[in-house]
């Protein structure tokens, strides 16, 4: 019970009878249960008429979010299970939030113009699970004509309330009443919701930024979070994330900002997940073109207990029949993803299952979930879309577990999957690779996982198959006669020049003429270049199983997919129609001159077995590892045959991020790649691209080039320290073989590439690459290299050069290794060192060749640096 001023604002003691009928669930043919009678109140709770205050001098507080209401009305929501959980506020307000880093600031600097928000506001939505309306208490007085203010804004505050309630039933959920438990057993003393479990978010109006969010969640990897829905030029929605981060300490609420401001590291400890699951059965029936019906076993073990509440991610086309806990029927709430969510922003649906009871610690509990729906899509000519990709089947995210997967679908389609195709019984039963059962027959296939992966998929078409080996790994393509119905269509004959905007020479292909006219060209087939496709696949698995370490598993499938997008499952790829292309229908589509380059798309979707399947990322700060690396994979090997193709794209790469927008806005400054999915935002729609493969590709094109100077130079002083293996591939042997089937941090990353990092590599004399996640992998600028005051003296048997490496448009604490050169007359370029350039100027001092006459600054182009 709370008294405010001269009102009582009591709580009816039983969850049960807060329901009314406008909070009551639509009319349905069966009956809620206590959980969807709670999640039904907590979706459209509205403001009560008896708790109407006027406010003055109130706050909240949270870690670095300081919210003020300076003046106005605010009114709290009803009751649910006896406490508050919302309140709407119209009046003068402000919030203060301090990003506790440099990479927060800039971020928040992108989006509002203000490295710190600092923002006064009219209207705000408040909804909580915690102790947020005593905390306003103080501020509270009766307010004059509640009755005024809860007719203009009850309807408002009851929309609002969609967002959080799946998030607040989680809260609550322990509060329930136990499986066997009649809700009057409870209500005299009902069961208290976890202390240690705080949110609060805030929607707010604002007076200069319009309404945006301010969210506190202490269960969330990154506890604090601001952000907006925005609409890009082309009309494309978008949430912006202006700031994310977590706290790393326990602070009080009368933290200052001096406090606040302290400099921490842009990185992110996830939060260990509360259960493990080790196992998924799945029974699927897919009955093209649509409809996916299936049965789902899981098998978990309970990690941290307490909680009654699970939550999985599941396709919002599939609809779920039955959930049972154990073998007992349980309660399951399929909540659509609601705007501004991280769920929205996934494209995904959240289930929420109702455990009987408390789970306790070192637990074992089985699931199992019966659902079905249409979330296939046909795309013509045989090919289908699985459109849930990874959420065909209710999953907690990427984590490693083990599979097992049957499929019955009907004759004429082609079924892959993840894993090993294994027997199964029956004589309607078949693997992919066998010919088709007679007609009006069911087929089934079989897939185990050979070990834990962190995701499952499937796909279905017609298909002609095409193969290749590599060494022991047998590499299966799967393509169809035709390309999908809306797949652009040709130029008319003629001859083709891409107009496309290239750094490389545009091409001309002259279409042959023979009697009659042109010759027209024929209308794309997967199909046909389909082994062409296997076989230069299997080239690049064998590029890396040299360099990474074996394949990880023991086949690869390669599945057509609609549309110009590619993605890789272990042991199986979803790849894009594009990518079947030859080089001459490529032309006939005026592709740009980097299409031409298009098998580096199987290239870099083979590498993700190992970068991406295999070794997976801890956070969403971490993911660009995967796609960076993937990418510079399927570039290394390019750099080996096509030096000129190699640079080009490169080149391409740095263009992208250099060359600003109509409005001047600069790709390159929509963050960093730890910014991961942030990077995607209504400022820069292409933000994620640019950042994640070109400037991913980037920071590994730079790791890899300053280990191979220092060993160059390392052997040249010391012939016995001259290795076979290039530094750069045996740093990635090691990352396999230490962190295989584990997710990994960016600086675990690093760690690794530092581990044999020699004298010359080390900055400030430490074995580590903290200046390299500092400045590059948390950074954004693109430096402008200059050599000053070079001097030369000859000694006996060498010149000394000494100088002033400049480095400009870059923050006052970048530091770069720049490799210099010296050159010869009749010499081609000598490498003579690397300087650690520290700021706006370096002086260096190094030992050249007898005859040097000029320095060159990285002539071979290993550094990002800005356009020249």
């Amino acid at each position: 019970m709370l008294a405010v001023g001269l009102t009582v604002l009591t709580f009816p003691p039983a969850w049960g009878e807060q329901a009314t009928p406008a909070q009551a669930a639509p009319a349905q043919a069966h009956q809620p249960g206590p959980a969807e009678s709670l999640y039904l109140q907590l979706n459209s709770i509205g403001l009560d008429p008896a708790r109407v205050f006027t406010v003055r001098g109130a706050s909240l507080d949270r870690s670095a979010i300081h919210i003020s209401l300076e003046s106005g009305t605010i009114a709290f929501t009803k009751d649910v299970l006896g406490r508050i959980t919302g309140a709407f506020f119209e009046g003068d307000g402000e919030v203060l939030l301090a990003p506790p880093n440099d990479v927060e600031r800039r971020s928040m600097s992108l989006f509002t113009g203000m490295a710190i928000l600092e923002e006064r506001f009219s209207t705000g939505y408040f909804r909580f699970n915690d102790n947020s309306a005593a905390e306003l208490q103080p501020g509270l007085r009766v307010a004059e004509d509640p009755q005024a203010f809860i007719a203009q804004w009850d309807e408002t505050a009851r929309n609002l309330a969609r967002a959080d309630a799946m998030r607040l039933l989680a809260s609550f959920s322990g509060m329930l009443p136990i499986a066997g438990e009649t809700i009057s057993e409870n209500t005299a003393a009902p069961r208290a919701a976890d202390p240690g479990d705080r949110r609060l978010h805030a929607r707010l109006q604002g007076n200069k930024l319009g309404v945006f969010d301010i969210f506190f969640d202490s269960s969330a990897d990154e506890q604090v979070e601001a952000g907006q829905t925005k609409t890009a030029e082309d009309g494309s929605l978008y949430y912006d994330i202006w700031t994310s981060f977590s706290i790393k300490s326990a602070r009080s609420d009368q933290t200052t900002l001096r406090q606040t401001l302290q400099t921490l590291p842009a990185e992110t400890e996830a939060q260990e997940d509360s259960i493990l699951v080790r196992r998924y059965v799945i029974d699927a029936h897919v009955k093209p073109p649509k409809q996916l019906d299936a049965e789902v076993k899981l098998q978990f073990e309970v990690v941290r207990g307490g909680s009654r509440f699970l939550g999985f991610e599941l396709s919002r086309f599939l609809q779920i029949k039955t959930v049972e806990v154990d073998g007992r029927a349980a309660e399951f709430i399929h909540n659509p993803a609601v705007e501004g969510t991280r769920l929205a922003r996934s494209g995904n649906d959240v289930v929420a299952v109702i455990l009987p009871e408390a789970a306790r610690k070192g637990q074992k509990i089985s699931l199992r979930f019966v659902y079905g729906g249409e979330v296939l899509a046909e795309a013509g000519n045989g090919l289908l879309y699985v459109g849930a990709r990874g959420t065909w089947y209710p999953n907690r995210g990427m984590a490693m577990a083990d599979f097992d997967l049957t499929f019955h679908y009907p004759p004429g389609w082609t079924l892959l999957a993840t894993g090993k195709p294994e027997p199964v019984s029956g004589p309607s039963t078949q693997s992919p690779k066998t010919a088709l059962p007679n007609a009006g027959d069911e087929q089934v296939a079989h897939w185990v996982s050979e070990r834990p992966i962190p995701i499952a998929g499937f796909n279905l078409g017609k298909y002609v198959r095409g193969t290749a080996q590599a060494g022991n790994v047998t590499v299966d393509t799967y393509a169809t006669i035709g390309v999908e119905r809306d797949f652009p269509k040709p130029r008319p004959p003629q001859s083709f020049e891409s107009d496309a905007p290239s750094v490389r020479p545009r091409i001309v292909v002259p279409v042959p003429v023979v009697p009659g006219g042109p010759v027209t060209p024929l209308a794309p087939s997967p199909a046909r270049n389909a082994t062409a496709v296997a076989e230069s696949t299997a080239r690049a698995i064998r590029y890396y199983a040299d360099r990474f370490g074996p394949f990880p598993y023991g086949q690869l499938a390669l599945t057509q997919l609609p549309g110009p997008e590619s993605q890789g499952y272990p042991g199986l790829i979803f790849l894009s129609s594009y990518a079947f292309l030859t080089p001459e229908e490529r032309q006939q589509f005026h592709f740009n001159a980097l299409y031409a380059l298009v098998e580096l798309v199987p290239a870099h979707e083979a590498a993700h077995q190992w970068w991406g399947d295999l070794i997976i990322w801890a956070t969403y700060r971490d993911q660009w590892f995967s796609e960076g690396l993937a990418n510079y994979s399927s570039l290394m090997m390019l750099q080996e045959r096509n030096p000129a193709g190699f640079r080009a794209i490169m080149e391409k790469y740095r263009r992208d991020l250099a060359d600003g927008n109509k409005d001047g806005n600069f790709p390159k400054d929509a963050g960093p790649v730890t910014l991961g999915n942030r990077l995607l935002s209504s400022h820069f729609p292409e933000g994620y691209t640019a950042i994640s493969y070109g400037r991913g590709t980037w920071l590994f094109h730079m790791l890899r080039s300053m280990l191979e100077d220092a060993a160059e130079v390392d052997a040249r002083k010391d012939p016995s320290h001259k290795n076979s293996e290039e530094p750069f591939a045996r740093s990635l042997r090691r990352l396999r073989q230490r962190y295989a089937g584990k997710a990994i941090s960016t600086r675990e990353l690093l760690d690794v590439f530092a581990e044999d990092l020699p004298p010359s590599l080390r900055y400030e004399g430490k074995a580590s690459l903290d200046w390299f996640l500092d400045g590059w992998v948390n950074g954004t600028s693109l430096p402008k290299l200059e050599l000053q005051g070079v001097k030369f003296t000859a000694k006996e048997n060498a010149t000394v050069v000494t100088g002033i490496i400049r480095q400009k448009e870059a923050p006052e604490d970048l530091v770069t290794s720049v490799p210099i050169y010296a050159l010869v007359s009749g010499r081609v370029p000598v490498l003579v060192g690397r300087v650690f350039a520290d700021g706006a100027e370096t002086s260096f001092h190094l030992s050249a060749p007898v005859g040097t006459h000029k320095l060159l600054l990285d002539p071979n182009d290993t550094i990002l640096t800005g356009l020249k």
